[in-house]
C-alpha cells in the first residue's frame, strides 16, 4: 500500500506565500511523475503543476512565474513553493502521483488534500 501524505496549507495574505509538501510511503518501487490539483468550490479540479521522474517540471499557466515544483526522489517528496497569492489561488491542493509498487503494479495515489486560503 502506498500513501500521499500533504503538509503546509494554512490561510496568508495575498501576495504571501506558502510552501506545499507531498510524501510518498509504502511499498513503493518507483514513482513516475508527481502533481500538484487544486479545487475551488464550486469549480472542476484543475492541474496546477507537474513533475516527471528527471524533475522536469510543467505549470498552469495561472502559475507559471509565481509558484515553483521540486522533487526530491531519494525521500519520494514533492514541494510546492506558492509567491505572490492571490485570492484566487484559493482551494483545496492535492498531491497526486503515478507509482509503481513493489509487486510492480501501477496504479495512481492521491492525497487527502489541504486547504490553502488567501485573503485579500
Amino acid at each position: 500500500q502506498v500513501q500521499l501524505v500533504e503538509s503546509g496549507g494554512g490561510l496568508v495574505q495575498a501576495g504571501g506565500s506558502l510552501r506545499l509538501s507531498c510524501a510518498a510511503s509504502g511499498s513503493i518501487f518507483n514513482i513516475d511523475h508527481m502533481r500538484w490539483y487544486r479545487q475551488a468550490p464550486g469549480k472542476q479540479r484543475e492541474l496546477v503543476a507537474l513533475a516527471d521522474s528527471g524533475g522536469v517540471t510543467n505549470y498552469a499557466e495561472s502559475v507559471k512565474g509565481r509558484f515553483t515544483l521540486s522533487r526530491d526522489n531519494a525521500k519520494d517528496t514533492v514541494h510546492l513553493q506558492m509567491n505572490s497569492l492571490k485570492p484566487e489561488d484559493t482551494a483545496v491542493y492535492y498531491c497526486n502521483a503515478e507509482v509503481v509498487n513493489t509487486a510492480r503494479s501501477r496504479f495512481e495515489v492521491w492525497g487527502q488534500g489541504t486547504l490553502v486560503t488567501v485573503s485579500s
